[in-house]
């Protein structure tokens, strides 16, 4: 049987560039700042459990790593030491939270948070059949030579809740961070699948567009078109 997860009020925090992580995605980390690599002892010792929040961009100069308010809590699910002192580990997501405020910084960042949940924000059918539009969405991209794996596809395929799999294609395929973060902090799951959606069309669209322009040449061939 799944062991019963509770979220807890305080929680370790990674704060990484660029990167929106997602409840039920899966991050390989590679662990090797002496503060991370303590944080990453506490929590095996304990509940296993941090969080990982992004960087904020647009937050006031001179701010120490400013987090996003919304971010992820993950349980680590595999780790392996080095004999470095590093460790490589897979953290899988569980939660989004709201950051409430900073508790210490030393010896690394805990934070206290709120677990968040999604709402449908729509009839069922309705968010199923955005899924079933999102699905058809990336085959396309795929199809077009955009950057989507078979093995993510296929497991894309088997995926039938529609907020499991708007979070999972968000992470994995979407490449704007901004947009990434947008849809974490995005509670309505229609609204989520709904801006997904439309991402994704004008990505198809702009590949549509450079495949015509670029006719029958090869890759490398472009530039005489």
């Amino acid at each position: 049987m799944e062991m019963e997860i509770v979220v807890p009020d305080e929680i370790p925090v990674m704060t990484l560039p660029n990167l929106a992580f997602f409840p039920q995605a899966l991050l390989p980390l590679h662990i090797f700042e002496a503060r991370y690599q303590e944080m990453l002892r506490d929590v095996l010792a304990t509940n296993r459990l941090f969080a990982v929040a992004g960087l904020n961009p647009k937050s006031e100069p001179g701010q120490f790593e400013p987090l996003h308010r919304i971010a992820t809590i993950g349980i680590v699910r595999a780790c392996q030491g080095n004999n470095d002192g590093t460790s490589n580990l897979l953290l899988q997501g569980l939660a989004r939270v709201e950051v409430q405020a900073i508790t210490d910084e030393q010896p690394y960042r805990r934070i206290r948070i709120r677990a968040l949940a999604s709402n449908p924000g729509a009839e069922n059918d309705e968010n199923l059949r955005l899924r079933t539009s999102l699905a058809g969405l990336i085959t396309t991209k795929q199809r077009l030579g955009g950057r989507v794996s078979d093995d993510f596809t296929r497991f894309l395929k088997t995926v039938k809740d529609p907020e499991v799999f708007a979070d999972l294609a968000a992470f994995s395929i979407c490449e704007d961070p901004s947009l990434k973060q947008k849809l974490l902090e995005t509670l309505d799951v229609h609204e989520r699948l709904r801006l997904l959606n439309r991402h994704l069309r004008a990505e198809v669209n702009t590949l549509k567009l450079c495949k015509k322009l670029q006719g029958d040449l090869p890759d490398d061939r472009i530039v005489t078109n």
